[in-house]
This record gives C-alpha cells, sequence and structure tokens, in this order.
C-alpha cells in the first residue's frame, strides 16, 4: 500500500509550499493530462491517466512509496476525495485544498453564492440537474460531456433562464459568457465548465441567512402546508374565493404525502386550480408545472406562486391533448379529465400518480385505468368535516375518494 497519499487541489494558481513538497517526494502521480504536464511532477514518478477513479485507487493502493493526486477545484467538494476513501480501497488520505470551482465562477461574475444550489449534470443525473434550475432561482451546475450547457438549454425549453458560463477557469483559455438559456445551444462550450443558471424573478434576498444552499424560512413566512384554500386565494386575489371540487385542505395534504415530491422532481398538476397543490410541491422542492385549461385559473396560479416567493412554470392548455409535448414527470396529481387523462399519464410512466373520484363509480373506472396500464392502486374514502367553533356546530364536510398509484415495478 502507498505509504502517503496526498490529494492537491489546483484551480490554476502557483502551488502552494505544501502542494509542491509533496509532489518532489511522489513516487507515483495520478491526474489529468494538464495536470501531470505540470513542470512540478518528478521526472521519474509513475504516471497515470485519471479515468476511472476506482482503478486508479487500485493502482495507488498497490504501490509502494508517496502517491500524489491532482485535481481540479477543491478534491473534497464533489471530488476524488470521496471515491479514494471509499472503505474498499483502505486509503488515508491528506488533502491540501483549492479554490472549488464553483466556488471560483460565482467570483468571477461577482456573485454571492451562499443562496445557491448545486448540482452535478452527468447524462444519467441531467434531467434532475434541469429540474432543480426550474425549482429554483440560482443553481451552479458542474458539467460533464454530454451534460453541459446545450443540452441543460435543451431540456429548459420553455423556461427563460441566464447563464453565466465559465469555460476552464483557472487555465489561459478561461473564458466567462451571459446568455440566455433560448441562445446557449447556439455554440460550442469547451470542458470542463461550470454554469450558473439564474432567473425566474427578481433576485430574493438573503439578509441575515444562515444556511447555505438555498433562502432558509423568513420568520414571517407561512409555516406548514396543507393550508386552508383562502390562503392561497388571499394572497393571489386579495380575496377569500371559494375553492373548487378536489381543493380540500384535507384531500391536498393526502395527495401530496402520497406523492411525496422533492428536490429534483419534476411534478405535474393537472387541473391546477387556485395553484395550492402547485405551490405546495413547489415549495417542497420540486419543479412544477401547472397545467389548466382556464385562463383563470393559470393566472391565479402564477400569482399564488409570485405571492408565496416559489418557481413554477404555468402551462394553459386542455388535457391530454397539452401533456403531449410537456417534459417527462416524476409524480403527477391529476384533478379532472377522467379515465382519458389517467391513460394518457400512465403512458409517461410516472413513479406516482394520484387523483380523486366524487363517487364510486368513478372511483371504480379510475382505478381500473390505474391497474391496466401497469400500476398498483390504492384507494380511500375520505371525510372531512369542518366546524365553527364559537357553537361546535358543523360549519363544511367534504367526502371524496382519493386514488393513489404506484408504478408496478416499484411496488413492494
Amino acid at each position: 500500500m502507498a505509504d502517503r497519499v496526498t490529494v492537491i487541489g489546483w484551480d490554476g494558481s502557483p502551488l502552494t509550499g505544501a502542494a509542491t513538497a509533496a509532489l518532489s517526494a511522489a513516487t507515483l502521480v495520478a491526474g489529468a493530462a494538464h495536470h501531470l504536464a505540470l513542470p512540478e511532477v518528478p521526472a521519474n514518478a509513475e504516471r497515470i491517466r485519471l479515468g476511472s477513479i476506482d482503478l486508479a485507487a487500485r493502482r495507488i493502493a498497490g504501490h509502494r512509496g508517496s502517491a500524489v493526486v491532482l485535481a481540479d477545484g477543491d478534491p473534497g467538494f464533489f471530488g476524488v476525495v470521496r471515491n479514494l476513501r471509499a472503505p474498499e480501497h483502505g486509503l488515508e488520505v491528506e488533502v491540501v485544498p483549492a479554490v472549488s470551482s464553483v466556488a471560483a465562477a460565482f467570483a468571477r461574475a461577482g456573485m454571492p453564492w451562499e443562496d445557491a444550489r448545486t448540482v452535478v449534470a452527468h447524462p444519467r443525473t441531467l434531467r434532475r440537474a434541469v429540474n432543480v434550475c426550474r425549482a429554483h432561482h440560482k443553481v451552479a451546475v458542474l458539467t460533464s460531456p454530454g451534460a453541459g450547457p446545450t443540452e441543460l438549454a435543451l431540456l429548459l425549453e420553455g423556461v427563460h433562464r441566464t447563464f453565466v458560463i465559465c469555460e476552464e477557469l483557472g487555465t489561459s483559455r478561461e473564458q466567462v459568457t451571459v446568455v440566455t438559456s433560448e441562445k446557449a445551444a447556439d455554440h460550442v462550450w469547451r470542458d470542463p465548465n461550470v454554469v450558473i443558471v439564474i432567473g425566474g424573478g427578481p433576485e430574493p434576498q438573503a439578509a441575515g441567512a444562515w444556511l447555505a444552499g438555498g433562502l432558509p424560512a423568513h420568520p414571517h413566512d407561512v409555516r406548514g402546508w396543507g393550508l386552508p384554500a383562502e390562503a392561497y386565494a388571499a394572497e393571489a386575489t386579495g380575496s377569500g374565493a371559494e375553492s373548487g371540487e378536489g381543493e380540500s385542505p384535507g384531500l391536498r395534504a393526502a395527495q401530496l404525502a402520497r406523492l411525496g415530491p422533492r428536490t429534483g422532481d419534476l411534478l405535474w398538476d393537472i387541473g391546477s386550480g387556485s395553484g395550492a397543490l402547485a405551490v405546495e410541491a413547489a415549495r417542497f422542492g420540486a419543479a412544477v408545472l401547472a397545467v389548466d385549461s382556464d385562463p383563470a385559473a393559470c393566472a391565479r396560479t402564477a400569482a399564488a406562486a409570485r405571492a408565496f416567493g416559489v418557481q413554477l412554470q404555468v402551462v394553459e392548455g386542455r388535457a391530454p391533448h397539452v401533456l403531449e409535448r410537456l417534459p417527462e414527470p416524476d409524480v403527477v396529481r391529476i384533478g379532472g379529465g377522467g379515465v382519458p387523462v389517467v391513460t394518457a399519464v400512465t403512458e409517461r410512466r410516472p413513479e406516482r400518480i394520484v387523483t380523486h373520484a366524487s363517487t364510486r363509480d368513478e372511483a371504480e373506472a379510475l382505478g381500473a385505468a390505474l391497474s391496466g396500464n401497469g400500476y398498483t392502486v390504492r384507494c380511500s374514502l375520505l371525510q372531512s368535516v369542518e366546524l365553527d367553533t364559537a357553537a361546535w356546530s358543523e360549519r363544511e364536510r367534504s367526502v371524496v375518494f382519493l386514488l393513489s398509484a404506484l408504478r408496478s415495478d416499484l411496488a413492494p
């Protein structure tokens, strides 16, 4: 096993004394081609081009002598340190850090970044990274070949964002370019790059922030979820407009519990109505497409999103036809449209679907459509009674069938 493994971060600036000393004593050096070309790398040291980190780690584990691994930026931030410390390799490492590429990108842009989300985009995680960009105002994307600015822009079709693209940070070929997401696909970008994705309204204020990775809740923000319908009507329109069928807080809370929307997910809310469920899903960190054929409902949803400070995309159109051009969903709430909409949604194979019915016959038809298209279905009859606590008399009663469906290949 290697006597010592030192991981050195490199951000383009001159190496520190500690890094230079570790390199001078190295008998094995691993890194990318531009790292191995550094003049500080000993001429007689064994050199390994970093491709597979696991393969390099096995080579290092079998080496007798001092090993150095060179990596761009901070190797402890989405870097090689985690892989090298994996139990199967048995390596103990010392780290000489450098400025992370994310920190460098925001510095070049002259922007604060404690309120930014950071995601890694590989071809296998690109869609989830894009969903984070849909849901949040400021996101740093660490890209990779096949999951770069062009691919981000193409998957963000219909969502306007500004891209700050930082190519080859720390090198003589460093370049920072600001373009709109619609124009990003018109260029060829060099790897490696970091893309800062900004947009969806004015930048939220983070005065007094104490939590990195997004703005913490403000003391005056609304607490909780499954809020009464009038909270959304009042926020959006300044009035206490009545909610429509299927929008009771109890049903909405149960639907959200069954869907479990989370960061990286894309939720379709078909028949968004007041926008209450769409807004609450966005508050959980999910990307949301709120679909409704009624222009007034679309306006209410957009107003509610602004009032609660969340990002979502409103799509005006009638399901199921409008669904054909939407990006792939992870979870779907169907607020209306019957069997044709349920069938169209199942063809897109989301992980979870929830819908509701006002009669048993309707519930049976929807359940049959879900189970017949590869979903395991549960149905509950929900009854809620709202009381007037001054007289303890019944004020409002709601009875509805809740159907929740899990894709059969994921069912226990």
